[in-house]
């Protein structure tokens, strides 16, 4: 999969550089962050920051579309956008903010933009969006980005307190339009 850059607003999505291992190291340690993004191997250095960025630069395996989420003007971190397990025309989206970014809409306006190029571009039907059922304020971006709620999964992932958590089902589809 080639690299694209995105615009939503006053935001640009781009593919993540080595030059973003610092701002990454720094939002990874955020309580936020890390007890809804484990990242697991321990703590965050600048090694695995760097390594963090190395991988989700990397889309020549087809699977997953990782960007940088930054403020148009300046380029300052504001946080991550992914779609990941891209298979069979299905794939799932995650992503953070920075402390600095939340209550601002940045996370729904990346999500929806990345998810429309998802089915217009890469031509996906289907993109699941999976949550903690605790972490309302992700329930929240769900709602406002289009996704609606399809369910519950009983204990269904490992989070950063090492406990599996319940977590909301969404999805959307490219004919929900």
């Amino acid at each position: 999969m080639e690299h694209v850059q995105l615009t939503a607003a006053d935001l640009l999505l781009r593919p993540w550089r080595e030059t973003d291992a610092p701002a990454v190291r720094d939002a990874l340690r955020d309580p936020a962050i890390a007890q809804w993004n484990p990242q697991g191997g321990g703590p965050i250095d600048d090694e695995s920051a760097l390594l963090w960025v190395r991988r989700r630069a990397d889309w020549s395996a087809g699977d997953h579309a990782s960007m940088a989420v930054t403020a148009g003007a300046g380029g300052v971190l504001l946080g991550s956008v992914s779609l990941h397990h891209i298979h069979h025309g299905d794939a799932s989206i995650g992503y953070w903010t920075v402390p600095a970014a939340r209550g601002r809409g940045v996370a729904v306006r990346a999500v929806v933009r990345l998810t429309d190029w998802a089915f217009t571009e890469v031509g996906l039907h289907r993109v699941e969006l999976c949550h903690a059922v605790a972490n309302a304020a992700s329930c929240r971006v769900a709602d406002r980005a289009g996704y609606p709620a399809e369910g519950t999964l009983r204990e269904s992932y490992r989070y950063g307190d090492g406990r599996r958590h319940d977590e909301h089902l969404h999805a959307r589809l490219a004919t929900d339009r």
